[in-house]
């Protein structure tokens, strides 16, 4: 057998892991992360991993549809309850195509999810209504908890996983959580609904850079204009709507 044909199983098997890696996503900036979806290369395509799909022109060409901390079953558990929380009604998007799941996990992977920059020493004392939370769990610690009591109560409720449910039964779970009437392990399910909450409202509406407000959607909403270089243009006209732009935006000077 000649050297080039020993080599062809070698090539073929490189080419094949090459073309999975670019039609899975698994890559951004060269660098493979890990745990982005089939799933989202499809606009109507379902998997059995996650229990739910992102509409394709939400996701085609974006780098930050990419899991950096979240399990695919985290994920979409997440998807489903911000969805809920920011649904999509006549003034625009929800929470899905917002990718608003994206942004909470991208700042559960930093040190908002680690509370790095917070103090999380003992003693621990129970706060007042205005302080939250004052326990020595992590955001990423409290997540975890939070999102496997949404799927137990809603097993023991309604024998259906949290994406099984429809919209009215996720509301009285999710309703549940925020009365404060699910007990959790190590933290209250009132807390976990408030960072959750907190957290589906900012990805709506912080920069498309930290993973949600997909296409400044968002912005679009409120007339917000982003991050312009200068309003010298129009500072002494009437309120003039423009168009908004992001930090990655290309400015035109």
């Amino acid at each position: 057998m000649s050297d080039k044909n020993k080599n062809e199983p070698i090539l073929e098997k490189r080419s094949s892991r090459r073309t999975f890696i670019k039609n899975s996503g698994l890559t951004v900036g060269g660098v493979v992360i890990g745990g982005a979806l089939g799933s989202l290369l499809s606009k109507e395509e379902k998997t059995t991993t996650t229990e739910t799909h992102v509409h394709s022109e939400a996701t085609a060409s974006n780098a930050n549809v990419a899991l950096m901390y979240f399990t695919p079953e985290q994920l979409a558990v997440t998807v489903a309850a911000a969805e809920r929380i920011f649904p999509a009604d006549a003034n625009g998007p929800g929470a899905k195509d917002l990718l608003v799941a994206y942004y909470i996990d991208h700042q559960l992977a930093g040190t908002w999810g680690l509370r790095s920059n917070e103090y999380t020493k003992g003693p621990f004392f129970p706060g007042e209504p205005t302080q939250g939370y004052q326990g020595r769990l992590n955001r990423q610690e409290i997540f975890n908890i939070g999102l496997k009591g949404l799927q137990d109560h809603s097993v023991s409720t309604y024998n259906k996983k949290f994406t099984e449910l429809t919209e009215e039964e996720q509301d009285a779970v999710l309703t549940d959580f925020a009365d404060d009437k699910v007990p959790l392990k190590g933290t209250t399910s009132k807390i976990f609904f408030g960072i959750l909450r907190a957290g589906t409202i900012e990805g709506a509406y912080a920069d498309p850079l930290y993973g949600g407000n997909n296409g400044m959607e968002g912005w679009k909403m409120k007339n917000f204009p982003g991050h312009q270089m200068t309003f010298l243009d129009i500072i002494d006209k009437e309120f003039t709507v423009i168009e908004p732009l992001a930090l990655n935006s290309q400015h035109k000077h």
